[in-house]
């Protein structure tokens, strides 16, 4: 739902502006204001995405009242409605999103709305875009090694190794070697998926294929397609069973 909010001194104008955009599916008119100070005070409280707006509100100024919402928020469309057609320029110069000359004409306003709603419709389709790129990007760990950065696919990493002073990434296909401690790498993990086993080993949960006893307090952990192990101590080894309980 787009909100709405009127900005006009004239309780007639408001009424029969309110009516017209209530009318357009997709709209809602939560606030009126007459004049500056009230115009901020409900801009606050509703945080409307469109305000209808007078140029002149009973002797100051719309156009400095914009200026003071688009402080507020930048985002802002504001749709002037006004019977002063020589401020026209001065508006767009402050990004109004369009003009309307009173009497108004009902197909002038309704036409304004259809803009808007088309240009809310592009901007969230925008932001549902990059929403679901930004997930893409969490799907992949970036590897830093001495000559080049590799991009590798979470779900595909098997198993992760802290040998001397580097740290093993292995996957089916291929193993990749990097200074980037196990500390760091767990944080960019999800636990629902990976467990730090052991001090020197993360694992992938997916991938285990088996667990067996290796000494009084360790197991060695076996893997799908790899020939690679891992260590689990005796502790996580329990929190392990509970987990596929």
């Amino acid at each position: 739902m787009i909100k709405v909010m009127i900005i006009e001194d004239e309780p007639q104008i408001r009424r029969l502006l309110s009516k017209i955009i209530e009318k357009q599916d997709g709209f809602e008119v939560v606030a009126e204001a007459g004049d500056f100070a009230s115009a901020v005070t409900e801009f606050t409280k509703y945080r409307p995405d469109v305000i209808f707006v007078d140029i002149d509100l009973n002797g100051e100024s719309g156009l400095e009242c914009v200026k003071v919402l688009l402080e507020l928020n930048p985002k802002l469309k504001v749709v002037f409605a006004t019977a002063h057609s020589e401020y026209m320029a001065n508006a767009f110069e402050i990004y109004a999103f369009d003009y309307l000359v009173k009497p108004f004409n009902i197909e002038r306003v309704n036409k304004t709305l259809s803009k808007i709603r088309e240009n809310c419709s592009e901007e969230e389709a925008k932001v549902v875009l990059s929403e679901e790129r930004l997930e893409q990007h969490k799907e992949k760990l970036l590897i830093k090694g001495k000559e080049q950065i590799s991009f590798v696919d979470k779900s595909d990493i098997v198993m992760i190794e802290r040998v001397d002073s580097a740290t093993h990434i292995v996957t089916k296909e291929e193993t990749y070697r990097t200074s980037i401690s196990l500390g760091e790498i767990e944080e960019k993990l999800s636990p629902k998926d990976f467990m730090r086993c052991h001090k020197s080993y993360i694992i992938n949960l997916s991938m285990i294929s088996k667990v067996e006893p290796y000494g009084r307090w360790t197991y060695i952990v076996k893997f799908k397609g790899i020939e690679e192990t891992a260590l689990i101590t005796a502790q996580n080894y329990e929190e392990l069973k509970k987990m596929f309980q």
